[in-house]
């Protein structure tokens, strides 16, 4: 899996993880379930190639506190919304997310400059 691909499915996860807690539900509705074992699948084992190593090191340890959080909530025999809702607000997803963004615009930028010098 790519990094682009590992991003897309945490982001996407995130996405579907912030309407499912606005759906107020106490237990399993929908797909929730499916989304957060796709995200924890994605956080396994991400790396960053071409970036620095030390921050590396910091992704690989965010993603897998955030990964521990969402197992968490997985091993639950019922996924309400105010739990997601919690998911969501924790630091360790936040962290994570936070990474792949800042990763992103890096990405970005260098693709940019590389075109201009050609």
């Amino acid at each position: 899996m790519t990094l682009q691909e590992r991003c897309d499915a945490i982001e996407e996860a995130y996405e579907f993880m912030l309407a499912y807690a606005a759906q107020g539900v106490d237990n399993d509705a929908g797909q929730i379930r499916q989304f957060l074992t796709k995200a924890s699948g994605a956080l396994t084992g991400i790396t960053a190639e071409d970036i620095s190593q030390s921050f590396t090191v910091v992704l690989q340890r965010d993603a897998e506190s955030a990964k521990a959080a969402i197992e968490l909530v997985l091993d639950q025999p019922a996924i309400s919304s105010q739990l997601i809702d919690n998911l969501n607000a924790s630091i360790h997803l936040r962290a994570v997310l936070t990474d792949l963004f800042l990763l992103d615009e890096i990405l970005k930028l260098r693709q940019k400059t590389s075109a201009e010098r050609t």
